[in-house]
């Protein structure tokens, strides 16, 4: 992970905290070394620990009603805030009215915005205007590069002699880039040098050196870029294995993400994130989600690597049944099966060791 000059940074997720539609701030809450996280806003969880709520693990980040309360409490405690972080990501990538409005307070009060919507405050009639008028800083983290900085697909993915790993998932914001990120740290921690590679804005964030944003790209660039990231990696750190954030699902039907992933990666092996609660895929009601033998298959038939481990989203599962929903998926598939978050990566650690030469190679 980059180390960076740490901004402190109020993370904005007003009714989405402990949603799906709040993953980026979940992800802020959990890892990050951009930002100092110094508090959340989300008035159903004023008061509250945001640890706690997000993990049952208080970490000392604060819940705020509103973005003045939360400018207060750092001011109170000498920790000026520097940012205000965007943390909703709800589907379509489009800020609502609330957060629209909450934006201009933070900008009014001297704070620079980071947000990874579609919607770019830099090219917003009102906001950008308004963030000159205060000097403060606007980064839209998913406004895509000019297109003379993009690559297109061109073999390089085959110099890359390592282990690489990509973490797909059965839907979107299922818990993927968490996965890989906790893996990355698990083997990193086993003495197994690991690389992360992000694919989203939140990765971005929380800190990716290697990354790009994918579903903000031109399409002829997204293999390339997808690729770059890869080579990038093996390039700049030579690393025994790189873990390969995911995208969306290869059946969801608005974010089929995972078949650049496949495609263009070129993983040897894959883990699979799965929520065994979860009937229909995100934002869709009356979409059922595929069984996972089922998505097992698609994977394995697109790719010809296999499918190694199911990772374990344990949303609307009581905590003494999540051993038993892994349980009950290892007998599905025959894979083994474990809840990172409860459970640690040590299972997972000793999966990905198989896939190990002795050199440290990939043994696909």
């Amino acid at each position: 992970m980059t180390k960076f000059p740490k901004e402190k940074a109020i993370v904005y997720c007003e009714g989405a905290f402990n949603t799906p539609n709040g993953k980026t701030a979940h992800g802020l809450v959990r890892k990050t070394s951009r930002y100092q996280i110094l508090s959340v806003v989300d008035s159903r969880f004023a008061g509250k620990d945001a640890g706690f709520i997000l993990d049952r693990k208080s970490n000392g980040i604060p819940i705020f009603e509103n973005v003045p309360a939360a400018i207060e409490h750092a001011r109170a405690r000498k920790e000026a805030a520097t940012h205000l972080v965007v943390g909703l990501a709800p589907d379509g990538g489009r800020l609502n009215s609330t957060a629209r409005n909450d934006v201009i307070i933070a900008i009014k009060s001297g704070l620079n915005v980071d947000c990874g919507l579609h919607d770019f405050l830099s090219e917003d009639p009102v906001i950008a205007p308004l963030a000159a008028e205060n000097n403060v800083t606007l980064r839209d983290i998913r406004k895509p590069p000019d297109r003379k900085y993009l690559h297109f697909f061109s073999g390089i993915i085959e110099q890359v002699k390592c282990l690489k790993i990509a973490v797909l998932g059965t839907d979107s914001a299922v818990g993927k880039r968490t996965t890989a990120w906790m893996l990355a740290d698990g083997l990193n921690a086993n003495s197994i040098r690991t690389e992360f590679v992000g694919t989203g804005q939140t990765a971005w964030m929380q800190g990716a050196r290697y990354f790009l944003i994918l579903d903000s790209l031109v399409n002829d660039f997204l293999s390339g870029e997808i690729e770059f990231a890869i080579w990038s990696a093996w390039n700049g750190s030579k690393p025994q294995v790189i873990v390969i954030e995911g995208q969306g699902s290869l059946m969801n039907p608005a974010y089929p993400g995972g078949y650049e992933i496949l495609a263009a990666g070129r993983p040897d092996i894959v883990v699979l994130q799965h929520a065994p609660a979860r009937k229909d895929y995100d934002g869709f009601p009356g979409y059922p989600i595929q069984p996972i033998e089922k998505q097992i298959q698609a994977i394995e038939v697109v790719s010809s690597k296999r499918v190694v481990a199911i990772t374990v989203n344990h949303e609307d599962l009581a905590e003494n049944l999540i051993e038993a929903a892994c349980d009950e998926l290892t007998a599905k598939t025959g894979l083994p099966a474990v809840d990172v978050l409860t459970m640690g990566t040590d299972k997972l650690v000793k999966v990905v060791r198989n896939y190990l030469k002795p050199n440290g190679t990939s043994n696909e």
